[in-house]
């Protein structure tokens, strides 16, 4: 695949412990994601973070959070992140959804370890 010089950035900011159906909302984003042929998806685990409700959720030994934050980014052409939108819409429940313009230097994919989509 390749993507353009000028693309999106697709932000989602949810909690650890946000589900979907039962299963963790993060996993169900990104195959929703690799389903619909997006470029690719990251999960990032965060340390500390408050959203909404402003409660502190902190990775710190002594109190463990059971509802640390979750970034997923999804780098795009715009008209496939804009396709991406209102799938994401009927998943999420409660988060933070960002959109910005990015520059892709470097996109490359190692053909020698690609498997095939279940």
């Amino acid at each position: 695949m390749r993507l353009p010089s000028e693309a999106e950035l697709l932000r989602v900011f949810i909690g650890e412990s946000d589900k979907h159906h039962g299963r963790p909302l993060y996993q169900v984003i990104v195959e929703e994601a690799r389903r619909h042929g997006l470029a690719g998806a990251t999960v990032l685990h965060g340390a500390l973070g408050f959203g909404g409700s402003s409660q502190i959720h902190t990775a710190k030994l002594l109190r463990l959070s059971e509802d640390l934050p979750i970034v997923i980014e999804i780098v795009d052409q715009p008209e496939h992140i804009a396709a991406f939108l209102p799938v994401l819409d009927g998943l999420i429940q409660e988060g933070l959804v960002t959109l910005e313009k990015v520059r892709v230097i470097l996109y490359r994919e190692d053909k020698t370890e690609r498997t095939t989509p279940p």
